[in-house]
C-alpha cells in the first residue's frame, strides 16, 4: 500500500509525467544563491540608514548614506566649471570677428592693388606693403582664434571628465543593493565612522534559492543541465530548473553534487530547509544501462 501511495504522490507531483523518468534526491537542502556583505565604497560617517532589518528591497535601491557634504560641494564646483567651459567653447564671437577683419583687410588691399593697376602711382609701395601686412596679420588672427576655440572644446571635455568624476564620487556615498533581496543585518549604526571596504550590511536574496543534493555518477551528466526540477517540502511542490552538475566524482561514494534553482517568489521557502528534489526526464548516460531511470 505504501508503495502505491508513493507512486501516486510522485505521479501527482509531476503533473502526469512518467515517474520512471525522474531522479529522486532525498535530503536536498536549500541554500542561498546570492548573498553579500555590502561594503562602503567611500570613507566617512554613516549619516542615514534607509532600510530596517527584514526589509526586502529591489536591485540598486539605496540602503544607507555616507556623509556627502564635501562630495556635494565638489560636484557643484565641477558643474560650475563645466558650465563656464561650455560657454567659452560655444562662443565663436572671436572667430567671426577675426574672419570679418580678414575680409576687410583683403578688400582694402584689393582696392589698392586695383587702383595701382589703373593709376600706377596712386598708392605708394610702402602703403601696399602695410596693407599686405595687415591682411596677413588678420589671416593669422583667424588661425589663432580657431586654435583657441579648439582648445576651449578640449578644456570642455576635461571639465566634463571632472564633473563625471565628482558625480561618481558623490554617488559612491550612497550604499545600494547590488541585487534584489532582504537586509538581514546592519553591521554599522548611524553616526559611526566607516572606512572604504568596511562591511556595513548583509543582504540575502530569497526569491530564488538553490536546492542541493547528490546523485550517482552513473546517472549524472552535464546534459541534465536545463532539465525541469521540482522541490517537495511539507507536501508543497516548488518548480525550478537544474542549473549545475559538478564535474568531479566523489571517490568514496561515487556521487556527484547537483543543484537546481528553485522559484520562491512567495518567500515561503527558507534557506536551510530540506526536502526531496525531483529531476524530470533525466537520461542515464552510462554504459548499457536503460535510457531512463527505473
Amino acid at each position: 500500500m505504501s508503495a502505491l501511495v508513493a507512486g501516486l504522490s510522485l505521479s501527482f507531483l509531476l503533473a502526469g509525467a512518467d515517474p520512471s523518468s525522474a531522479i529522486q534526491i532525498d535530503g536536498a537542502q536549500l541554500t542561498l544563491i546570492e548573498h553579500a556583505e555590502i561594503s562602503a565604497r567611500e570613507a566617512g560617517v554613516l549619516n542615514q540608514i534607509y532600510v530596517t532589518e527584514g526589509k526586502t528591497v529591489e536591485a540598486d535601491a539605496p540602503l544607507a548614506l555616507i556623509d556627502d557634504l564635501d562630495a556635494k560641494l565638489a560636484q557643484q564646483r565641477a558643474e560650475t566649471e563645466y558650465s563656464m567651459a561650455k560657454s567659452l567653447a560655444e562662443n565663436d564671437l572671436r572667430v567671426r570677428f577675426t574672419r570679418k577683419s580678414l575680409d576687410v583687410a583683403k578688400s582694402e588691399l584689393k582696392r589698392s592693388v586695383d587702383s595701382v593697376e589703373k593709376f600706377p602711382k596712386s598708392v605708394s609701395q610702402s602703403e601696399l606693403d602695410r596693407l599686405k601686412l595687415l591682411a596677413d596679420k588678420a589671416e593669422l588672427e583667424v588661425d589663432l582664434s580657431e586654435v583657441e576655440m579648439a582648445q576651449s572644446k578640449l578644456t570642455l571635455q576635461l571639465k566634463k571628465h571632472d564633473l563625471d568624476r565628482a558625480t561618481l564620487h558623490l554617488e559612491r556615498r550612497t550604499i545600494k543593493a547590488p541585487f534584489p533581496g532582504m537586509v538581514v543585518q546592519w553591521k554599522r549604526q548611524r553616526g559611526e565612522w566607516v572606512d572604504a571596504a568596511t562591511p556595513v550590511a548583509r543582504l540575502i536574496r530569497l526569491n530564488r534559492l538553490r536546492a542541493e543534493g547528490f546523485v550517482s555518477s552513473k546517472i549524472s551528466s552535464t546534459k541534465l543541465v536545463g532539465r525541469s526540477a521540482t522541490f517537495l517540502v511539507n507536501g508543497i511542490k516548488h518548480k525550478g530548473t537544474l542549473n549545475f552538475v559538478h564535474p568531479e566524482i566523489d571517490p568514496v561514494n561515487q556521487q556527484v553534487r547537483v543543484w537546481a534553482e528553485i522559484d520562491n517568489e512567495d518567500l515561503s521557502l527558507r534557506p536551510g530547509e530540506t526536502g526531496t528534489l525531483y529531476i524530470d526526464e533525466a537520461e542515464i548516460v552510462k554504459g548499457d544501462l536503460p535510457s531512463k531511470v527505473k
